[in-house]
């Protein structure tokens, strides 16, 4: 079984896919087959694919069928739980935690499962992906949108995987934005107070791409 990281933002919009994108690359380049899922994504066009699990597939090394990386597409760009409502579709996470599975075995070395929103995004009326994350038990890569109210919504991300029971491996700061004022100090409150090792600190980045990322992420913690 490949070495696995679930990707959760602090909010939505924060860049996890962008991030996710360029830890594959810095991956890749450090020779490791690379692969990714976002098991649930919901805002899909015409084809009934999803743009950010499109660029996921496109940046990892291991070749997927797009069902499989995106296992649950759904139509609407609203809450999970509200869309899958819509469309008559049920969530559960052992059944989201068995289709990553199916990834995570397939050969890669280096995999990603990004999440959707938040920590505590809701699938059903009882559970949300950070229940995916607990059935799966494995690690959690934070994403923190570097903004004002970043701290607090940092601090209490980290809280709730903590009292979830599991590990932050490791955090990123990404600027979804034009920089942030005072974005050093920020940083450095983050550093003092996150109990995890800081993977980057990435720039704004209008149209990136995954390579460019890399070049801001060192993902030598996690690999050690």
């Amino acid at each position: 079984m490949s070495k696995t990281w679930f990707v959760a933002g602090t909010d939505t919009g924060v860049g996890k896919t962008a991030v996710s994108c360029g830890l594959l690359a810095a991956a890749a380049r450090a020779g490791l087959r690379t692969a990714a899922v976002k098991p649930v994504a919901a805002g899909c066009d015409e084809h009934g694919q999803n743009e950010d699990a499109l660029q996921l597939q496109a940046a990892m090394t291991e070749s997927f069928d797009y069902s499989q990386v995106n296992p649950v597409a759904l139509t609407a760009a609203i809450a999970p739980h509200i869309a899958a409502g819509l469309e008559g579709r049920r969530m559960q996470a052992s059944r989201l935690a068995g289709l990553c599975r199916g990834v995570m075995s397939g050969g890669a070395d280096f995999v990603l499962i990004e999440g959707a929103g938040g920590w505590r995004v809701p699938i059903n009326p009882r559970e949300t992906l950070a229940d995916l994350a607990i059935e799966l038990q494995v690690g959690v890569i934070m994403v923190v949108g570097m903004r004002l109210g970043c701290i607090n919504h940092a601090l209490l991300t980290a809280e709730a995987i903590r009292r979830d029971g599991l590990h932050l491996a490791a955090w990123v700061a990404n600027q979804p934005g034009p920089r942030m004022d005072y974005h050093e100090e920020n940083l450095d409150t983050l550093r003092q107070q996150l109990p995890a090792p800081l993977l980057g600190d990435v720039p704004y980045q209008p149209g990136w791409r995954a390579d460019a990322l890399a070049d801001h992420l060192a993902i030598d913690a996690l690999l050690r």
